[in-house]
């Protein structure tokens, strides 16, 4: 068997003003044929689970290039354009194939193209032909689209948020590509639109029950291969914007038809019930200062550049500052021109900064004051899982007795490395406010005594029903309350 792979992946939040470009890719993952490392990235692992399953069976896996950028705004149409063809330049060198395993996000959006993802399958099945398995790895925190699922054979999304389960889905992917080309099943793929929008956490109910019930149905019926949740993508303005139920099924697709809308409406019958608990910025300090140990983890869910914001917003630092905070520690603030003039400084330095809220409005105000750079690392990172989360050139310094971590790489807080690395230590410290909104959670929750989601000034478009949307459905719950409701009535 020769089987082709690469990956093309970014989470595009068309609200956002920072823009995407190929010097985006290249920061976080840029790796042409044969060049990705032996740990994946997010939506990578399809490359490096596909090295062992190859070498397992003796087949021959041709890798394309495999390129990721930290979520941001609309991607550079040139940079998509380019990037694309060099992958599927890459497979009509490899051809004959026999399949093509792809990562991808599901999120992208590009200048010209609202479904890049799309754009890219339909030219993959237009190289390789209507009888050649083309299957794909993906984020839930998609948009999947009709003409995606023309143009593949099946899909698999990972299950869990935070997305730990990433190298374990695409097993899952590998395992029903396997057996595909050796004869045993024949994926169909059935998709129901919940026609909803809504924040999944696996983390907490009812979602974790959710996701365990339908893992268990993947291992008490044969017929179902696989089972995923498109929790959809609510920073995505496209027209196909919305939760989504997947069912893979071998060769059943009225039952895989039937039981994705009924578990699709399992989920809507939910809908408002699953989202974590928020509260402001005064109040989250309030608790975390009242906390009688720490560290205390405060969520700073919505300044998440894991969801196209910047990560520059100062709000909860502000606060902390207004309450007299010190034992506190901030990880972190996107300020590549404020690193450049610590690196300049160098370690030791005590010079006048002004850092942050440089990105848009309802991030706060920028910070003015006499720092001291206490530690400057170049090409940070820190872990995610398997992987590594690059955040840039970083410099943590000290103001008002808040250590704080300046990167240039735009990166949400995945895990306490990233603190360590900067020589702060986390469990030393009473409060750590960090910028995610669930991918942190499985890490920190291992240290923290207490953890607080936070919804600080306006960075995102948190809530469906005042998004100004102009491509998005309006047909959707809690844009309308029960879109279900004349259908439900026909029948």
């Amino acid at each position: 068997m020769r089987i082709f792979t690469a990956a093309l992946a970014t989470e595009t939040n068309t609200f956002s003003p920072i823009c995407i470009d190929r010097r985006a890719f290249e920061a976080s993952l840029y790796a042409p044929p044969g060049k990705h490392p032996k740990t994946p990235t997010l939506c990578t692992a399809p490359i490096t689970v596909g090295r062992r399953v190859a070498t397992e069976k003796g087949w021959r896996l041709i890798e394309g290039t495999a390129a990721w950028a930290d979520p941001a705004g609309l991607v550079n149409r040139r940079t998509y354009e380019t990037l694309r063809d060099e992958i599927l330049g890459q497979l009509r060198e490899a051809m004959p194939v026999d399949a093509v395993v792809l990562g991808l996000h599901g999120a992208m959006v590009a200048e010209g193209y609202e479904d890049t993802e799309g754009d890219l399958l339909a030219h993959v099945r237009d190289i390789v032909g209507p009888d050649v398995l083309v299957c794909a790895e993906l984020d839930p925190h998609s948009h999947l689209t009709e003409k995606r699922v023309a143009a593949a054979d099946f899909f698999v999304f990972f299950k869990e948020f935070p997305h730990t389960d990433f190298v374990d889905r695409a097993e899952d992917l590998w395992r029903i590509a396997v057996d595909t080309l050796e004869g045993r099943v024949r994926p169909v793929m059935s998709v129901f639109d919940c026609r909803m929008i809504d924040v999944f956490p696996t983390s907490r109910e009812p979602m974790r029950s959710f996701v365990d019930k339908i893992m268990q149905i993947e291992r008490d019926d044969p017929d179902v291969l696989s089972l995923s949740v498109v929790h959809g993508f609510m920073a995505g303005d496209v027209p196909e914007m919305g939760t989504k139920m997947v069912a893979v099924t071998n060769g059943r697709p009225e039952k895989g038809e039937e039981l994705a809308r009924e578990l699709g409406l399992e989920l809507f019958a939910r809908r408002g019930t699953f989202r974590m608990p928020e509260i402001d910025e005064r109040q989250a300090v309030a608790e975390a200062i009242a906390a009688p140990a720490g560290p205390v983890v405060i969520a700073d869910m919505w300044d998440n550049p894991g969801g196209g914001t910047a990560g520059d917003a100062t709000v909860v630092l502000q606060q902390l500052i207004a309450n007299k905070v010190t034992n506190a520690a901030i990880g972190t603030i996107w300020d590549p021109m404020a690193v450049q003039i610590c690196i300049a400084a160098g370690e030791g330095a005590e010079i006048p900064l002004r850092f942050g809220a440089k990105s848009a409005p309802g991030t706060g105000n920028p910070i003015d004051g006499i720092i001291k750079i206490v530690r400057l690392v170049r090409d940070a990172q820190m872990r995610f899982g398997e992987s590594f989360a690059p955040f840039g050139d970083a410099a943590h310094i000290r103001h008002c007795g808040i250590d704080i971590i300046l990167n240039s790489t735009r990166a949400q807080s995945f895990d306490p490395s990233l603190f360590t690395i900067m020589g702060i230590d986390p469990l030393s410290k009473k409060i750590l406010v960090i910028k995610s909104t669930n991918h942190f959670y499985a890490s920190f929750s291992k240290i923290a005594s207490k953890i607080i989601y936070c919804s600080a000034g306006t960075p995102y478009p948190k809530d469906p029903k005042k998004t100004p949307y102009r491509r998005a459905p309006h047909n959707i719950w809690p844009i309308v309350n029960d879109p279900h409701a004349p259908e439900r009535g026909a029948a």
